[in-house]
């Protein structure tokens, strides 16, 4: 097999990339160790950025997201018996976030793929780059019992953390940076409706909680919990009992429960390596970094360094300006650090870390009370929120 970009991974990253480019006229293959059903049982986040969903509207797939996704202007940040909305729209110009779930961007992108005749190769094994450094890199894989080559021109390693594009650069061309956070996030998905028609991000002595959504039938509620903590533990009445207990009165009250459809923990880190490519490698999403879940952030710096490596492609086949494909990583790790910092201060600044009242805890909620009562710092959460603007390559 021989195409001009070798995409690994078939999720959102992976999709987008290959959805972009065959737009554009250049040929890829997409290649995918878990079947197409494993992906889309994935659940994951649901907050874009407006950024992202420009993106996907150039990608064509905007149909179903404009008429079940939810726009949202303004979400809440609760803390020491005070509500405090962030004005998204006010303060940033009219930019908004979109409410959609990642599973069904995933199936718009694998759709949109399918009717347009695009090769996905789902189930294939011992996916491995070769060659590299040279101009005709290549990669081998096992699908349906045989020993495939797929020759390129580049490979895009959207195959996130655990994957094996990054494992293929050598350890002495990279610098990884990483922190761990002492706790997690119990997340529970149930079909209830949202306790409030937007997020609410609350800070309480019990520990940090979240009311999310994926629809207006469909609710996604995440407790900070402690990394020892067991998902078999937690019996639907206890999460909800806990979930009550962290939020307001006035909205505890209003919360409709129900049955969980799924519910996990998910550990929370922040991790970047760099460089962001080798060869003729780009590491893109998770298989270059990954953020805590409170900025909102992961998906959408995916998003952004799609963007970025779809430019590059489009400006090396149609102009044949291979000059810049060494700005792909310092271009995608502008964004990425501003991104990283404002989720790092989003979860230092909600998250217990102590049982105690103690310095941290009070350094919290006067940072919380300063940001709230100026403009400034309002401003400043806002536009993180919905995103800051795609950096250039030029």
């Amino acid at each position: 097999m021989k195409t001009q970009v070798a995409i690994i991974g078939a999720g959102p990253s992976g999709l987008l990339l290959g959805q972009l480019l065959h737009r554009q006229g250049i040929d890829n293959v997409i290649v995918e160790r878990r079947s197409g059903e494993y992906v889309l049982s994935r659940i994951r986040a649901g907050v874009l950025e407006q950024g992202m969903v420009n993106l996907l509207r150039e990608a064509g797939v905007d149909q179903r997201m404009d008429k079940e996704g939810l726009p949202h202007d303004g979400f809440e940040l609760v803390f020491d018996n005070r509500r405090v909305r962030v004005a998204l729209d006010e303060l940033t110009g009219g930019s908004k976030v979109m409410v959609y779930g990642q599973t069904e961007v995933t199936r718009d992108l694998m759709e949109a793929r399918a009717a347009a005749g695009a090769t996905t190769l789902y189930e294939a094994e011992n996916v491995q780059p070769h060659d590299l450094d040279s101009d005709s890199p290549y990669l081998t894989f096992e699908h349906n019992g045989e020993t495939v080559r797929l020759d390129c021109d580049y490979i895009a390693g959207c195959d996130g953390y655990h994957g094996v594009s990054r494992q293929a650069i050598p350890q002495d061309r990279i610098k990884e940076f990483e922190k761990v956070y002492p706790f997690g996030w119990l997340g529970m998905l149930s079909d209830t409706p949202p306790v409030s028609n937007e997020l609410i991000y609350a800070r309480h002595e019990r520990g940090f909680s979240l009311c999310s959504m994926r629809s207006a039938t469909r609710s996604r509620y995440y407790l900070q919990v402690p990394l020892d903590e067991k998902v078999e533990d937690w019996s639907d009445e206890r999460f909800w009992e806990e979930l009550k207990r962290r939020l307001p009165e006035e909205v505890a009250a209003k919360l409709v429960t129900g049955p969980s459809i799924e519910k996990s923990i998910a550990p929370l880190r922040s991790y970047v390596v760099e460089p962001m490519q080798h060869g003729r490698l780009f590491l893109v999403g998770d298989a270059a970094h990954i953020v805590p879940p409170t900025g909102a952030k992961g998906l959408n710096l995916a998003a952004s360094d799609v963007n970025t490596l779809y430019r590059l492609m489009v400006k090396v086949y149609e102009e044949g300006r291979t000059d810049l494909i060494e700005r792909y990583s310092q271009t995608c790790l502008k964004r990425i650090w501003k991104a990283e910092r404002f989720s790092w201060w989003m979860t230092s600044m909600l998250h217990n870390f102590s049982d105690e009242e103690d310095f941290n805890s009070r350094m919290q909620l006067a940072e919380l009370d300063y940001v709230t009562s100026s403009k400034a710092g309002m401003t400043t959460i806002a536009e993180n929120y919905v995103g800051l603007p795609y950096e250039s390559l030029e």
